[in-house]
């Protein structure tokens, strides 16, 4: 039995350990973006209206993701390169799934973004 136990748990811990992903707002990560270097998280707010570069050939983006009211002001930049999803513009409610690099911004691999319209009363 013991060994069984201990099996299942050394599976378990292996299989949460490489998948496991943060969940974090803006103003979570710049609170202390040491803690977070390096380390997989989702980091949720807007995009900052003016900040959406794109290179369309090369399918690569910089942007800035500013916290969400009523959460403390905090913006961070971040990156991501593939196809975005349609509804990816400035001003929309994201997260973005990566890895945050040493110089503090966002290395995204992954992005979703809200659709708020979808679900309000016509």
């Amino acid at each position: 039995m013991v060994v069984v136990a201990v099996a299942l748990g050394g599976l378990l811990w292996a299989s949460t350990r490489e998948g496991a992903e943060y969940y974090k707002y803006v103003d979570e990560v710049l609170a202390d973006p040491g803690r977070y270097q390096g380390k997989r998280l989702r980091v949720h707010g807007d995009v900052v209206e003016g900040s959406l570069e794109s290179d369309k050939a090369s399918l690569r983006y910089r942007f800035k993701i500013a916290s969400r009211a009523p959460r403390r002001p905090a913006v961070i930049s971040a990156e991501f390169h593939g196809i975005p999803p349609d509804t990816f513009k400035a001003g929309a409610e994201v997260i973005a799934a990566g890895v945050l690099a040493s110089d503090g911004h966002l290395l995204a691999d992954k992005i979703e973004t809200k659709c708020p319209s979808k679900y309000e009363a016509k």
